[in-house]
């Protein structure tokens, strides 16, 4: 089997994931090798020449939920709306906080999930 193909397989399977599955993924490939997914965040992001003029017109964003409030299950509900999760998996979600709730949306899709959340007392931060 040719490594392109295998890359290209765990690609797919990855696409299929969501959002927890793929925190869940994070975590165990960080356990298993002994690194951290954010360290290499920080290597690519470094000084590329296009890749600065792309943050400047940041286009997508990350919405991450930061605190839950005291309304929790009310934050619970609308995670589950804007997530499509099940009820096991957006608790999940919001107790183990700060999360991503919404990762590469618009910025009118961020503000307005940010709005949503915080409207039932959750905190958000928008990256």
């Amino acid at each position: 089997m040719a490594e392109g193909s295998k890359k290209d397989k765990i690609i797919e399977l990855v696409k299929e994931l969501n959002v927890m599955e793929l925190a869940d993924l994070v975590k165990a490939l960080e356990e298993e090798f002994g690194v951290s997914a954010a360290a290499p965040v920080v290597a690519v992001a470094g000084p590329v020449a296009g890749e600065a003029a792309k943050e400047e017109e940041k286009t997508e964003f990350d919405v991450i939920l930061t605190n839950s409030g005291a309304k929790k299950i009310q934050v619970i509900k609308v995670v589950r709306q804007i997530t499509k999760l099940g009820l096991k998996e957006s608790k999940a979600l919001v107790d183990e906080a700060p999360k991503p709730v919404a990762e590469g949306v618009s910025k009118d899709e961020a503000q307005s999930i940010k709005e949503k959340i915080e409207a039932e007392g959750g905190s958000v931060e928008i990256k």
